[in-house]
């Protein structure tokens, strides 16, 4: 059966992850190596020599991440921000100007906005939910478009076909941050966009015991070029987070069901709820991005902000009342997790442009019981 044909369920149990020649053993081994017996001067086994440059492990790995988004290379990292490090160095250079989302996740914005811009790149902000307005921000040194949908935290959506268009007549690149909707949920690259970008500690991981980063391409030379760059800055994965990422990526899908179905409930109850003045949620028919999510994703994933009526502090006394959801930053994982971004995942964004509000509340549903959760929210607010 050819691998193209495979249903996505297939491919992340079985793409990169031949048994193995030697013992026959069904899961990939952890290579925990450094080096590698060369047969002669420069007669390498498999292409590996050092294991910055390529671990077998994290070939399987990254075999797979290109396998899941439909691209022609993909490539893993230490973790999220290093594969965004890697990528914006690679495309960008001094005088370059970038257009960055008006919620962006905070981590981004901070390298964008105080690592990046010291080396001569300049950025600015549109709403990316409006193609118009990021048609108005290009510029003619624009060479990228950077995308989150959905968006952390506001959850707002993005047509990604849409901006590719927008993107490829302009000749810039669209980079899409996919962490929030995951590969099963949503195929940029599918949609026109040139890279994918993952936290692959969220829901690829999916169990809060791994850091990691990807970034998958549909052009083959800039998946060389990157890895290039991958190999001379030197933020890879390690061979045990790639096995981590890989047993995680295998319940991917079953996992997305759960969250999302949990999430859908969580969210219907938080509208109906009087010390809520605002749900953020893709699945929710008033959410304005609801038909395009509808159209481009399989599901409105995992994820749901709000807004608690009674303002800042109050919402900070949510996050502390919760007991069942975590207060703790990150996300996609099984377990629940509750923050105030406003305090914690986006505290670097204060007083600029995607400063978000103090009355927010951030939630990463996981996969326990729905009632169990609904009920402890429920304690929370009061």
């Amino acid at each position: 059966m050819n691998e193209r044909s495979q249903h996505f369920e297939t491919l992340a149990i079985h793409a990169g992850q031949e048994p193995d020649a030697a013992t026959g053993a069904v899961v990939p081994p952890i290579h925990q190596v450094s080096t590698y017996k060369q047969d002669g001067v420069g007669g390498l086994r498999g292409g590996y020599e050092y294991s910055r440059s390529a671990n077998p492990t994290r070939t399987a790995l990254e075999e797979n991440l290109a396998a899941l988004e439909g691209g022609r290379r993909g490539l893993a990292f230490a973790s999220g921000l290093a594969a965004e490090d890697c990528l914006l160095r690679t495309v960008l250079s001094p005088g370059d100007h970038l257009v960055i989302p008006n919620d962006a996740y905070g981590g981004t914005f901070r390298l964008i906005a105080k690592v990046v811009e010291r080396w001569g790149v300049t950025w600015s902000v549109a709403d990316t939910s409006d193609p118009a307005a990021v048609r108005a921000a290009l510029r003619p040194e624009t060479r990228m478009v950077w995308v989150e949908t959905p968006s952390n935290p506001l959850l707002g959506i993005s047509d990604i076909a849409a901006l590719a268009d927008i993107t490829r007549s302009a000749g810039v690149r669209l980079v899409v941050d996919n962490t929030f909707a995951s590969s099963y949920l949503q195929q940029p690259l599918a949609l026109g966009a040139d890279v994918v970008v993952h936290s692959t500690t969220k829901y690829m991981g999916g169990h809060s015991d791994v850091v990691g980063g990807a970034l998958v391409v549909a052009d083959s030379a800039l998946g060389e070029e990157l890895a290039y760059h991958q190999n001379a800055m030197g933020a890879i994965a390690g061979p045990f987070d790639a096995w981590l990422v890989m047993r995680g990526i295998k319940t991917l899908a079953v996992r997305m069901g759960r969250h999302c179905a949990n999430a859908a409930r969580i969210a219907e109850m938080l509208v109906a709820h009087p010390k809520v003045s605002a749900v953020h949620y893709p699945g929710l028919p008033s959410h304005p991005g609801h038909e395009v999510a509808a159209k481009q994703m399989r599901d409105f994933g995992g994820m749901v902000s709000f807004r608690v009526a009674a303002g800042e502090e109050a919402a900070v006394a949510v996050c502390d009342r919760a007991k069942v959801f975590t207060l703790g930053e990150s996300l996609g994982g099984v377990e629940s997790l509750i923050e105030h971004p406003g305090r914690m995942t986006h505290a670097s964004a204060a007083g600029s442009a995607l400063e978000v509000p103090g009355d927010l509340v951030r939630l990463s549903v996981g996969i326990e019981a729905a009632d169990d959760l609904l009920a402890d929210l429920t304690d929370a607010l009061g």
